[in-house]
């Protein structure tokens, strides 16, 4: 029986890398897997998935007016469909992500962020959250050895961002995952400093 996965963690986690070692398993043992990520994440090219370490992978690009239950008709030869920074798919494109493990009995494993930069769900996180089988976390540190959970947004000189969009594509220029006293503490240090 076939499952829907949602893998989340904060920045520097290594989502992609396990997405991409999944896909590579898969392959070995002579599966078709189905990567797609959403089309908003341009950041190593529209249709390039690729971790911090290196490993890389081309992607179908998933825009948000796609309907994945039917996009999926193209791809009925596929053993596991493996997304890529899930939490900007829509919730309608989770729930057609659901629709393929219940109704075609293909494995769905889904990679992403839980929360933005103020520790606000993504709506496509959210919806996994509410309907995936299986949930878990992977674990990265703060830069004080706790489990980080927050994916500090910082600015040029390092100082921690509390204002803007909920979406901004970026990797450790932009971001740092920290536990949340220690992004606490810088939000109270800077206001001091103001």
């Amino acid at each position: 029986m076939a499952k829907l996965y949602f893998k989340y963690g904060a920045m520097g986690s290594s989502k992609t890398a396990n997405a991409l070692i999944t896909k590579f398993n898969y392959e070995e043992r002579g599966m078709k897997v189905w990567l797609i990520k959403p089309s908003i994440d341009v950041r190593d090219g529209a249709d390039m998935v690729q971790s911090r370490i290196g490993l890389n992978a081309r992607a179908e690009i998933i825009t948000p007016d796609k309907d994945l239950f039917a996009e999926y008709q193209n791809h009925l030869d596929c053993d596991v469909i493996i997304t890529d920074e899930c939490q900007f798919f829509t919730p309608s494109q989770i729930d057609g992500l659901r629709r393929i493990v219940d109704q075609m009995d293909i494995p769905v494993l889904c990679y992403g962020l839980r929360t933005d930069f103020l520790t606000n769900t993504f709506p496509g996180s959210r919806r996994l959250f509410e309907v995936a089988d299986s949930i878990t976390e992977i674990k990265t540190i703060c830069q004080c050895g706790k489990k980080a959970i927050v994916n500090a947004r910082i600015d040029s000189e390092g100082k921690v961002v509390t204002e803007g969009g909920q979406i901004l594509l970026g990797g450790n220029d932009s971001y740092i995952a920290m536990c949340h006293s220690c992004w606490q503490s810088a939000i109270a240090r800077q206001l001091n400093e103001k």
